[in-house]
């Protein structure tokens, strides 16, 4: 049904990108430094659930547009290539903002702060794209089931970005203040994801294979 490397793939990506400052870490971590872990643990449960959303929404669309559109495919696969270079470019920019900067922010009862959670993640363009530049090229059509393989890697994304998300919202406090004071340590973690982003999008604009079975009746 699915092959294990694409799992790997998706899980890659995904680790990748997750240790890339966006929306919701920067939210996450803010909220976990400013008013405790509880409070970036149902912040977290707010951005997981938007995931969710996303991924039943884009795994009908996926199937839907493969099955009548396969050429559609290499467009795909080209988008999300540049999408990870922009996502590289953002990790190494001069001056670019550490996430675990202090920030003063007001306590939030547990219902806004799944529901601040939960806009960050839907109101993300970067969730958007993941899903409909990035998924469908760990899908293999030749497989069959092209709504189930899109499901099975959505739930590996999730899995991956939920974990790695909530180490960050449990260490938030500590990694803050190791940060702040090691400003070189922060330019380190910012290059080697980088160029790890850039080395995905090189690998998988430089693979032809997937474009040319997405083709297969």
């Amino acid at each position: 049904m699915i092959g294990i490397s694409a799992i790997a793939g998706i899980a890659a990506v995904e680790f990748g990108m997750a240790l890339t400052p966006g929306p919701n870490m920067v939210y996450l971590v803010s909220r976990s430094v400013a008013q405790g872990r509880r409070a970036g643990l149902v912040s977290l449960a707010g951005t997981g659930t938007g995931f969710v959303a996303y991924l039943l929404a884009a795994t009908a669309g996926i199937a839907a547009v493969f099955s009548l559109v396969p050429e559609i495919y290499l467009a795909v696969k080209l988008a999300g290539a540049g999408y990870l270079l922009w996502l590289a470019w953002k990790a190494v920019r001069p001056g670019g903002p550490s996430v675990f900067a202090q920030r003063e922010l007001v306590p939030d009862p547990p219902r806004k702060l799944f529901t601040i959670g939960l806009l960050t993640c839907l109101l993300n363009p970067k969730i958007a794209i993941l899903y409909m530049s990035l998924l469908p090229q760990f899908v293999d059509p030749s497989r069959g089931h092209i709504a189930l393989q899109s499901l099975l890697l959505g739930l590996t994304q999730i899995v991956v970005g939920l974990v790695v998300n909530g180490i960050f919202v449990l260490t938030a406090g500590s990694v803050s203040t190791f940060f702040s004071g090691r400003p070189l340590w922060t330019r380190i973690q910012r290059y080697v994801m980088g160029t790890a982003l850039a080395g995905f999008a090189v690998r998988i604009a430089a693979d032809r294979s997937q474009a040319v079975v997405a083709g297969t009746p």
